[in-house]
């Protein structure tokens, strides 16, 4: 059975201008890479446990401050090139990125050395125009900013069933 995560697709608007909250994985496989690397909040769940439930609490651990509240849009399951299954939430809100803070992991580093070090899982946190999250976010999470895209311009036309 693939594995399964739950995140959340934080956005916002600003001076008219649409943007999402996206993290950069923290520890040294991703130091040196910026664009394909970003990647909504998100982490594994337990085939019983609620997604919504699990986005959240994801999001509270990799970002250090509690998931806003507002009405979720559920995305359909997205299947990453990996075979992940990722179930995304978008919610409306906003946040402070200096006060992020990630949980974090240890990691045998260099592979082999005995050596064990921590790491944040998300290492920083931002926010993103649509064009700019579209080159940072990982490929297989660029469908969710289409998928947020058409949400808000079918609600904004009173098409959204979530109108």
């Amino acid at each position: 059975m693939p594995r399964r995560s739950a995140g959340l697709l934080l956005y916002r608007t600003t001076d008219g201008v649409l943007e999402v909250l996206l993290g950069h994985p923290g520890g040294p496989f991703w130091v040196r890479k910026d664009e394909g690397a970003w990647s909504i909040p998100k982490g594994e769940y337990l085939d019983e446990e609620d997604p919504w439930a699990a986005a959240r609490r994801e999001f509270a651990e990799e970002v250090g401050i509690a998931a806003p509240d507002g009405p979720p849009i559920a995305f359909a399951p997205l299947k990453q090139p990996g075979g992940k299954i990722v179930t995304a939430f978008a919610v409306e809100g906003d946040l402070d990125t200096g006060c992020a803070v990630s949980n974090t992991f240890t990691l045998e580093w260099p592979r082999g050395s005995g050596k064990f070090k921590e790491y944040p899982e998300l290492d920083r946190v931002g926010w993103f125009d649509m064009p700019t999250a579209r080159l940072k976010i990982l490929k297989g999470q660029q469908p969710l900013l289409d998928w947020l895209l058409q949400e808000l311009a079918d609600g904004a036309a009173g098409t959204s069933p979530r109108a």
